[in-house]
């Protein structure tokens, strides 16, 4: 019941102690919006993003470019500018993003998409969800996610359930929900760790010692799986 008992969940997720708040990944903050010459107002911006939700689907990926403290380096080793990703769910008859942030949670799509770079959002789907996607299907895919509700963000790309990152919470609730792997897990030692962005931050997660061997999907990869088809681009 993953929406039923959201409310439930929300209020029994911990308080972090000052000791953790350092191991997490703060939830960055929407620069102030300012109108420019010839851009829509807000009413009519509110218009069309209710136009653009009207061809969602439940079940639905969705893709942005984070500003986060570590979506350059995500961008710089993975070759993409989509940093950050979540599954589409209908709570209470309003569109949210199921996410692994601090922590794994829902977020209302506006404010996921005012978290975005230039609030630009692309949204995915599997290419045979008419058929795949069944009621029971999609319950099953919040069923395997609903324990998985107020985990801690992984800051350290580990693969296990005690924390998850955002490309890796998608995979798992496809994969034990639907049984379908959507990307391909590489390896830490697969991705481009050249630029110094990249290597300041590995750094500062692990020290000297990389797991290069650990398993890792990146949104970069499950982006570019040939089993999703691109619903919306806006």
């Amino acid at each position: 019941m993953l929406f039923g008992t959201w409310s439930r969940c929300q209020r029994q997720t911990r308080l972090l102690s000052p000791t953790e708040t350092n191991l997490t990944e703060p939830e960055p903050t929407p620069p102030a919006q300012e109108i420019e010459p010839g851009a829509m107002p807000p009413a009519q911006e509110q218009e069309s993003l209710s136009t653009t939700q009207s061809s969602f689907h439940e079940g639905d990926l969705i893709f942005h470019t984070s500003l986060s403290a570590q979506s350059q380096a995500i961008q710089l080793a993975t070759h993409s500018p989509y940093s950050h990703c979540g599954l589409l769910y209908k709570a209470h008859g309003e569109w949210q993003v199921f996410e692994a942030m601090q922590p794994v949670k829902l977020t209302p799509l506006a404010r996921w998409i005012a978290r975005g770079q230039g609030q630009h959002f692309v949204v995915k789907r599997l290419r045979d969800a008419q058929t795949v996607l069944t009621p029971a299907a999609l319950a099953r895919l919040k069923a395997v996610g609903q324990p998985l509700l107020g985990h801690d963000y992984d800051l350290a790309f580990n693969w296990s359930d005690k924390q998850i990152y955002c490309s890796e919470l998608i995979w798992k609730v496809y994969d034990r929900g639907l049984h379908r792997q959507l990307g391909q897990l590489q390896q830490l030692r697969d991705f481009d760790l050249r630029h110094q962005a990249v290597r300041a931050k590995l750094r500062e997660r692990y020290g000297a010692q990389l797991p290069l061997s650990e398993p890792v999907i990146s949104p970069a990869s499950i982006f570019r799986s040939p089993a999703l088809v691109t619903v919306v681009s806006r």
